[in-house]
């Protein structure tokens, strides 16, 4: 693309639709490993990258103002990181 074109709404939906299903098939393929940690892992960052996804590009919030997008983006960090917590004491123990 040369400097004066955009990316067109559609496309790049498109491309949010398609990374989107990619996240989710290797939602899917994790869940083949064994162990509990590895998949775990990639469960949750494919989760953080699909949120991010949603709330940037289907709710159209990456031009809101910043407190509603750490709002809306926090929550999945929060749970990420809950998640990582039980992960951990999992391990631990």
């Amino acid at each position: 693309m040369s400097d004066g074109e955009r990316m067109t709404p559609r496309i790049a939906l498109l491309g949010a639709w398609i990374a989107l299903v990619i996240l989710s098939v290797t939602t899917v393929l994790a869940g083949r490993f064994d162990g509990a940690v590895l998949p775990a892992i990639i469960v949750v960052l494919a989760g953080l990258a699909k949120a991010w996804i949603i709330v940037d590009r289907f709710m159209e919030l990456r031009h809101a103002p910043r407190f509603w997008r750490f709002l809306v983006l926090g929550w999945p960090l929060v749970m990420a990181l809950a998640i990582a917590a039980g992960l951990v004491g999992r391990t631990v123990t």
